[in-house]
């Protein structure tokens, strides 16, 4: 009686473990979908190779797929991967932050810019829009009586390449 009852001991014992490693296996194979909030390690480079962001060394990117977080196709190379899988791609600058636009760059009379005694190219400014919003634009070039300043993004006209991991999805 006793050797039977170890039997089934040992029986509902492999019967769990057998539905729990299945639940992991099916945890694993999900696959990202939008409404997913997922997180993922990555790195971005330019063509050249210069990194421009990553994730390494700190806490994953968090975003919800679908809610326009990131730009498409960062989220198009998310979506249907599963956790623990890596993939490399690039996004063209069309699809990315834009091409550089000539028209964004303006001079600017430094009597205007009062508020700014002493512009350094590289310097970053922000100011108000009519509508509420915040523009910001980076001092490109500095003479004794004018200043350059550039409202593209700083990646625009630019190819991005990516290696991302999926470490989570929720």
């Amino acid at each position: 009686m006793v050797k039977h009852s170890h039997i089934i001991l040992l029986g509902v014992f492999l019967l769990g473990a057998i539905l729990i490693s299945g639940c992991n296996a099916e945890q694993n194979a999900a696959q990202a979908k939008n409404g997913d909030i997922v997180e993922v390690h990555y790195t971005g480079t330019l063509e050249n190779g210069t990194v421009f962001d990553t994730s390494e060394g700190g806490e994953p990117l968090e975003f919800t797929l679908g809610q326009g977080q990131m730009i498409p196709g960062f989220e198009q190379a998310v979506l249907g991967m599963k956790i623990g899988e890596s993939k490399n791609f690039t996004i063209p600058a069309d699809e990315a932050y834009g091409p550089y636009r000539d028209d964004m760059v303006q001079v600017i009379n430094r009597e205007e810019l009062t508020n700014i005694p002493n512009p350094e190219v590289g310097q970053q400014l922000q100011g108000a829009q009519p509508g509420g919003g915040i523009s910001v634009c980076t001092v490109t070039n500095v003479t004794d009586t004018t200043i350059t300043v550039d409202f593209n993004h700083f990646l625009a006209g630019k190819d991005l390449t990516f290696e991302i991991e999926l470490m989570s999805i929720q």
